[in-house]
């Protein structure tokens, strides 16, 4: 915990009442710690969070109204300041995933216990994360198995790429490559799409640094 704070003023995000008082529980045990609000959905959550500004939210991701994923993405892109630990009895790849990118500090199992819950949070207040195994396991598994650049492209979209990174407009590669211009725009508008970008630029700078044309 930072020396500048002495008390770390956290919110409850959970559709279960026993769970959230269990939570109120485990703060008031702690004299670093201060329950300053709880939601039971997201909606309520991101509602809640603007009014009150809270250190670190401890959020549940399976809940009626909004999930604590949508809640998070929400409130992090609204108070990046907030610091979103996801706490769940769920172990789904894709939900590890979808939480951290939509900016959960820390990822964790419900079971995980009180001292442990207790320095996770003063992390998360220093902006350290946490992941359990799980999640752990989860980012590898996807750092493993996640496709390179251009392993999806077919042979014609790596012909337009390379025109593309030659600078030829999409008419020039109608005529050099005997299609219709609509049908290039489409292999453009593929290749855009492969690569997770909007721009023409941003292709040809993939396309050069992964070095995907000869």
């Amino acid at each position: 915990m930072s020396d500048n704070q002495s008390v770390i003023r956290v919110m409850i995000v959970d559709d279960h009442s026993m769970v959230r008082q269990g939570l109120k529980d485990f703060l008031d045990s702690f004299p670093d710690f201060e329950l300053i609000g709880e939601a039971s959905n997201g909606l309520e959550a991101v509602s809640l969070s603007k009014q009150i500004t809270p250190d670190v939210i401890l959020m549940d991701l399976i809940m009626p109204e909004m999930d604590g994923i949508n809640a998070t993405r929400q409130i992090t892109k609204d108070q990046p300041a907030v610091k979103i630990i996801a706490l769940t009895t769920f172990q789904d790849e894709e939900l590890i995933q979808s939480v951290l990118e939509a900016g959960a500090i820390s990822y964790l199992q419900k079971n995980i216990n009180i001292q442990e819950l207790g320095n996770v949070i003063r992390k998360a207040f220093d902006d350290i994360p946490t992941l359990s195994p799980e999640a752990t396991r989860s980012l590898i598994n996807t750092a493993i198995h996640k496709p390179k650049f251009g392993t999806s492209l077919t042979p014609r979209e790596r012909q337009v790429l390379a025109l593309m990174v030659a600078s030829h407009s999409n008419p020039e590669i109608a005529t050099q490559l005997n299609l219709s211009l609509s049908t290039v725009k489409t292999h453009v508008t593929n290749i855009l799409s492969k690569f997770e970008v909007k721009k023409r630029v941003e292709a040809v700078k993939i396309a050069i640094k992964y070095n995907l044309v000869e």
